[in-house]
């Protein structure tokens, strides 16, 4: 019993601390403690920081506009480190389509700003890597969150 009750408080004490958590979906959910446009700037200065490629920007909003379509201020990045994330598609071809590293930005109705992105755990299971071939994965896993935690909201 006392074993269980010790397994219990460790597992407590992960879940909290854990602010973002890969829903079943995959999808993490960070909360920004700042407004949009700073969000981004201070995600795009700590990849930059990082030296990591960064590919490109896609506002979705200001395309949505141009459609005639009104969505909330959302943006894509696009990032990624060639050495590592080359190591995806070598493990399986069709990993690839889960490299640039892709982060979405958005505001939700009551204006908060939440970076989003997709488990690299989950991508891993989802392509059917295991073992050392999801080492890459576990390693780009800990770079997004030290690239999120610029933004966290406590």
């Amino acid at each position: 019993m006392r074993h269980m009750t010790r397994l219990l408080w460790i597992a407590t004490l992960v879940a909290a601390s854990q602010v973002a958590i890969a829903a079943d979906d995959g999808v993490v959910r960070v909360r920004s403690a700042y407004p949009m446009q700073e969000t981004l700037q201070r995600l795009k200065q700590d990849v930059a920081a990082k030296g990591i490629m960064f590919f490109g920007e896609i506002d979705q909003s200001a395309l949505a506009a141009k459609a005639g379509v009104t969505i909330r201020p959302s943006t894509l990045l696009l990032f990624g480190i060639p050495p590592l994330g080359t190591l995806f598609v070598q493990s399986k071809p069709e990993a690839g389509i889960d490299w640039p590293v892709r982060l979405l930005v958005q505001q939700d109705a009551q204006g908060n700003v939440w970076a989003i992105y997709t488990d690299f755990g989950w991508i891993a299971r989802r392509h059917g890597i295991h073992g050392e071939k999801a080492k890459p994965f576990d390693t780009a896993s800990g770079v997004i969150a030290s690239i999120t935690s610029t933004i966290r909201s406590n």
